[in-house]
């Protein structure tokens, strides 16, 4: 009987390597595809039936695409402004799910409720009066008026006050018999406790900021500030480039995706963990 489930188990799990295999192919093929036609000239990307590798490749379509705009200064721009982002969406989403777990208060879980309904209101209901404080505030068109814009996630806070709550009260209250203040019990028991989860957020957050374009394109209007969804925007129409010079289009936007894909490729353990453990590490 034994021996006769060996092949079924085995079978079963091949399939799933298998599903898993051609799943990620799916996902992975249109930027392979986008790859691919940065080195077409433009009769080959439009070529039918397409071909999938070119006959005479074109390299230096890459070069051109990263000498025809500042695309340096955009990916810089975009990816220190998401840093920074990240960092304090992670600070306050760690100081206010604390709050949430570790202490006692009248009007907690009213207050989280309201928090969470926040969550289910449309992101452009939020930028009339967003734009309006920081023109008060004297922060329109300045990269600092962008990141205190988004110093907080709703997401964040659900996130890891979820992986807090699995935290062993017992923990908490022996490290605070021990002396230890709040702060440190965050950031030394805490924090090591739901790194995963951590690092899970980080990474959302830095993806949706180094991808924002809606409200970074409503309150940064100077070239120099302008981020790489923006800096693609304005490529794509400059010149008569969209619709024209594809090879560089489909270049450009292969260097713009490349920081995020290196992300992944050093964090992916870190995530998948923080998915598979629900967030508590040991």
């Amino acid at each position: 009987m034994n021996e006769q489930r060996v092949p079924i188990r085995f079978l079963r799990i091949g399939l799933k390597h298998v599903g898993l295999i051609a799943l990620s192919l799916v996902m992975f093929f249109p930027f392979l595809w986008m790859a691919i036609s940065a080195l077409k000239t433009k009769d080959e990307v439009f070529q039918f039936p397409p071909r999938l590798w070119p006959e005479n490749p074109q390299w230096h379509n890459f070069m051109d695409a990263f000498n025809a705009a500042p695309f340096g200064l955009y990916i810089f721009n975009s990816a220190y402004t998401a840093i920074f982002i990240v960092l304090l969406q992670v600070v306050s989403g760690a100081l206010i799910a604390y709050a949430f777990t570790q202490f006692q208060w009248k009007g907690k879980n009213l207050l989280f409720g309201v928090i969470m309904g926040t969550y289910m209101l449309p992101a452009a209901v939020t930028y009339v009066p967003s734009y309006i404080i920081l023109s008060k505030l004297n922060l329109l068109d300045s990269h600092q008026g962008l990141i205190l814009s988004n110093m907080v996630s709703v997401f964040g806070i659900f996130l890891l006050r979820q992986a807090f709550l699995q935290v062993p009260k017992e923990l908490i209250q022996a490290a605070r018999i021990d002396g230890a203040n709040e702060w440190t019990i965050l950031w030394k028991i805490v924090f090591p406790l739901t790194k995963p989860s951590f690092v899970t957020f980080a990474l959302i957050s830095f993806v949706q900021n180094y991808n924002n374009y809606l409200w970074p394109s409503l309150i940064l209007k100077s070239e120099d500030l302008s981020l790489i969804t923006g800096g693609l925007r304005q490529f794509f129409i400059s010149d008569g480039a969209y619709g024209v010079q594809w090879p560089l289009v489909m270049a450009a936007s292969t260097f713009a995706v490349l920081p995020l894909l290196l992300l992944f490729l050093f964090a992916q353990r870190s995530f998948v963990q923080g998915i598979a453990d629900r967030g508590i590490k040991g």
